[in-house]
C-alpha cells in the first residue's frame, strides 16, 4: 500500500533533483526556493526511511536506494500525465500530445516517415522529439520523460522493466561525396586509412559494429577520425571534404537518392542492426502513442 504521506510535490522535487543533480537547479526548474526543495526531500527521506541522495562536490547524486526509487517515481508521474492527457484526448479541439525519444541516426528515416503520415481529418498530434544516445533515452523512458524510444536494441540487462519491439534491420554503410578519390580506386577499402573517417561515438552499439567491421577486414586502428552521433555534422564533413562517413543506411537514405552522397562499393554484410521501439513493460500506451506506433510499424514495412 502506498504511504498516504507521499504527495505529488515529493515526487516532483525528487525527480527534479535526480535529473539535474543539483538542488539549486531543481528549485529553479520548479519555480520554488532552494530551502523548499531541501525540506521536501528531507520529508520524503523520512517517510521512506532511507537516504536518497549523497550531497557533495559533484552535486546531489542518487544513492542506490534513490536510483531504485527514481524509476518508480518517474513511472508514477508519467502514469498521472498520461491519465490527464487521456482526458484531453476526449476533447476534439485539443491536440494529442506525445514525447518520444529517438536516436539521431534513426530520426531522419524511420521516425520521419512515421511522422509524415497524417490521415485526412485526423486530430492534430503535438510531438516532442528528444534526441540523444540510446542509454540516455532509456533512462528518460524509465523516468517517464518520454513515452517511447525509437532506436536500437540494447543489452538485455539494460531492458529491465522495458520491452523492445523489432521493426526492421539496417546495415552500416561507407559514404563519400561525389567525385571522391576512393570511387576510382580498385580496392577502396584498402585505401580508407589515407582519409579521415567519421565514426559513431564510442560506447554506442553502432560504434561497436563499426570497430568489428574494421577488425574483420584488417583495417588499421582508427587514427584520423571524428567521433559523433550528429547526422548533420557527419553529412557536412562527408559532403565538403574527402572524409569517409561510417553511418547507418537509413540516416543517409535521402542523400544517396539525391546523389549528394555516394556509397562506396564496399560490402558491409554482417553490420545489420535491429531497429525498433522500446516502451515501459507495464505502461498502457496513450492514444497518441498508439497512433505513432502504428505509423512506425507501417513505415518499417514499407522499406
Amino acid at each position: 500500500m502506498v504511504d498516504a504521506r507521499i504527495k505529488l510535490r515529493h515526487l516532483q522535487c525528487f525527480l527534479a533533483v535526480a535529473q539535474r543533480r543539483s538542488v539549486q537547479q531543481a528549485a529553479a526548474s520548479l519555480s520554488i526556493t532552494q530551502p523548499a526543495v531541501s525540506k521536501t526531500l528531507r520529508e520524503l527521506e523520512e517517510i521512506l526511511g532511507t537516504r536518497l541522495f549523497d550531497r557533495g562536490r559533484h552535486g546531489a547524486v542518487p544513492t542506490p536506494d534513490g536510483t531504485v526509487f527514481m524509476a518508480h517515481a518517474g513511472a508514477a508521474l508519467s502514469a498521472l500525465r498520461e491519465g490527464v492527457a487521456s482526458l484531453a484526448d476526449a476533447r476534439d479541439d485539443s491536440p494529442a500530445r506525445l514525447a518520444v525519444g529517438a536516436l539521431p541516426t534513426v530520426a531522419p528515416a524511420l521516425l520521419c516517415d512515421a511522422l509524415a503520415v497524417r490521415a485526412p481529418g485526423a486530430r492534430p498530434l503535438r510531438v516532442e522529439v528528444v534526441v540523444g544516445p540510446n542509454d540516455e533515452l532509456l533512462d528518460r523512458l524509465r523516468r517517464g520523460e518520454v513515452e517511447l524510444v525509437v532506436g536500437r536494441i540494447t543489452d538485455p540487462d539494460r531492458l529491465d522493466g522495458l520491452v523492445f519491439e523489432h521493426l526492421r534491420s539496417e546495415p552500416l554503410v561507407l559514404v563519400v561525396r561525389p567525385g571522391h578519390p576512393l570511387l576510382d580506386a580498385g580496392a577502396p577499402l584498402s585505401r580508407i586509412a589515407a582519409h579521415r573517417i567519421v565514426l559513431p561515438s564510442r560506447g554506442t552499439v553502432i560504434r561497436h559494429t563499426a570497430d568489428g567491421f574494421a577488425s574483420a577486414n584488417g583495417l588499421p586502428a582508427w587514427r584520423d577520425c571524428v567521433e559523433t552521433l550528429s547526422v548533420s555534422l557527419g553529412r557536412g564533413l562527408a559532403r565538403s571534404t574527402d572524409a569517409v562517413w561510417f553511418v547507418p543506411l537509413g540516416a543517409v537514405r535521402d542523400d544517396l537518392r539525391d546523389g549528394t552522397l555516394v556509397r562506396l562499393p564496399v560490402s558491409t554484410a554482417g553490420t545489420d542492426e535491429p531497429l525498433g521501439l522500446t516502451s515501459r513493460a507495464q505502461a498502457v500506451p496513450s492514444a497518441a502513442a498508439r497512433v505513432l506506433i502504428e505509423r512506425l510499424r507501417s513505415a518499417a514495412r514499407a522499406t
